[in-house]
């Protein structure tokens, strides 16, 4: 299991993909905007989207679990 976290605080900007999904390492998960800036969320490791904590608009802090990975 890995716990992907928010590297800014921001507001979520895209939601990349969907619970169920499989992804690869280094995949872009979730866009965070922060300071007019697009932060991509990267996948740590290859697996599937469990669980997804964060919808587009939603307000994230630095550090926030936004999705796990099995």
């Amino acid at each position: 299991m890995h716990k992907v976290r928010s590297e800014v605080t921001g507001s979520v900007w895209k939601v990349e993909v969907a619970v169920g999904q499989t992804v690869n390492e280094g995949d872009t998960l979730v866009i965070v905007e922060s300071m007019k800036m697009e932060i991509p969320i990267s996948a740590p490791a290859s697996g599937v989207v469990s669980e997804l904590w964060v919808a587009e608009g939603d307000a994230v802090a630095d550090d926030q679990v936004i999705a796990i990975l099995r």
